[in-house]
């Protein structure tokens, strides 16, 4: 079966929104650039909700050339939003009923792992029918000191166990925190 794999940047005090506002977002070396290649390049399908799809697509669809977004203008995309009817960005589909059976019908298809990118209301509910496999928590080295409810990692309600599988320290002070989902 499939695995969901998600990778989301956070800060120290929990806020992830707008992470191409932070300061540390263009450091993360080569070292960096190459464990979100591989990630992508170990999958075969990339899934998020509307809200970071917006983000995405314009930066993404404007660029080419590099091994990074060519991956990631070439693999499918799903996107989970009941209100995008005609995505401009190439191998965009929109699952805009009954996600969770979706995207549990997705896993079971023959094929690599999915790679969601952000965590909000689609993460937490796939956290919720224990379907999120892996998550990998960019751990940005600052407190942001704002936020709504809307902005952090956490949300009411939510709940999950998941195993410390690895740590990655970047030169520029980001540390990659794996978890996996416990076995059985």
């Amino acid at each position: 079966m499939r695995q969901i794999i998600n990778s989301t940047y956070v800060t120290l005090d929990g806020v992830i929104q707008d992470p191409q506002d932070w300061p540390s977002l263009g450091s993360f070396s080569d070292q960096g650039n190459q464990v979100q290649f591989e990630l992508l390049e170990g999958c075969d399908a990339v899934l998020m909700g509307r809200h970071t799809y917006d983000g995405f697509a314009p930066v993404w669809s404007a660029r080419s050339g590099d091994p990074f977004s060519d991956r990631m203008n070439s693999i499918p995309k799903y996107v989970v939003s009941t209100t995008l009817s005609e995505p401009q960005w190439q191998n965009t589909i929109v699952v805009d009923h009954d996600p969770i059976e979706t995207i549990r019908d997705l896993k079971q298809q023959p094929g690599a792992d999915i790679v969601q990118y952000g965590f909000g209301r689609l993460a937490h509910e796939l956290m919720a029918e224990g379907m999120l496999d892996e998550l990998r928590l960019w751990v940005h080295p600052f407190f942001t000191g704002t936020g709504t409810p809307d902005d952090l990692i956490y949300s009411a309600g939510s709940s999950g166990t998941f195993d410390l599988a690895d740590t990655t320290s970047l030169d520029s002070g980001i540390v990659i925190l794996t978890y996996r989902r416990p076995a059985g």
